[in-house]
């Protein structure tokens, strides 16, 4: 399967992330509902949102909820940085917080995107369709409080879809309009939390358009190293 998946990717050397380092259209509205569950029965479900603000700046949020009983909710701001050439990149502060065992916890977060796309890439302007390539960057900290240090910590069976206390993410996506109502979009995932260390993932998704502004999602994450397992990803993008 994994090697299925490689291959699957390799195909669409091409990419982008949602936001990415482009500014969303002033007025422009993009959300996404989406839910992955792995082989073991771990399930995390999410609503993400972008709002262009202006011309160089969107708002954003995203609520999660896992099955281990955590949820989350970070809002975020993003500035597209003036350049010439074809070099898009953007930096981004978020804040947030996250509710574990009844208690809430606050969280920060820091974010650097670059992206181009398929047109300003020698060998990749010919193939037909277009695409993007992105590369993201974020670094997470929660202040978990222990407000009963006398209680054992909980230990949970999986953390896949808990959050640590430090971690530093790095994606690369690749996407790729394969046809005019059909984007395959392809995502490398590099994670360094303090409690699990650093582990891969290879994210490969489908995107059919649907009636309006409506689109469905449908993916599989597969562990390339470290702890996780495989699962299915399904979800619906809304754009205005």
């Amino acid at each position: 399967m994994r090697g299925i998946l490689c291959c699957l990717a390799a195909l669409v050397l091409s990419s982008g992330a949602l936001a990415g380092p482009w500014a969303r259209d002033p007025g422009g509205f993009f959300a996404t509902l989406s839910v992955e569950r792995d082989r073991a029965g771990n399930s995390h479900a999410s609503v993400y949102g972008e709002y262009g603000l202006s011309a160089r700046n969107t708002l954003g949020f995203d609520l999660g909820h896992g099955s281990a009983g955590e949820s989350s909710l970070m809002l975020w701001w993003q500035r597209a940085l003036s350049g010439k050439g074809p070099n898009r990149r953007a930096v981004s502060l978020g804040l947030g917080a996250i509710r574990r065992d009844g208690r809430y916890h606050a969280m920060g977060q820091f974010g650097t995107a670059w992206g181009r796309g398929f047109d300003s890439i020698p060998l990749l302007r010919r193939i037909p369709g277009g695409g993007w390539l992105v590369v993201e960057s974020r670094s997470k900290l929660a202040i978990v409080r222990q407000e009963y240090p006398e209680e054992p910590d909980v230990i949970y069976e999986d953390p896949t879809y808990l959050m640590p206390q430090t971690t530093h993410k790095l994606d690369l996506t690749l996407g790729w309009h394969a046809r005019d109502k059909l984007m395959l979009v392809n995502q490398f995932r590099f994670e360094q939390r303090d409690d699990t260390g650093l582990s891969g993932k290879l994210a490969v998704s489908a995107v059919r358009d649907l009636a309006g502004p409506a689109k469905l999602e449908l993916g599989v994450i597969a562990p390339l190293a470290g702890e996780g397992e495989l699962a299915l990803r399904l979800g619906s993008w809304l754009e205005f």
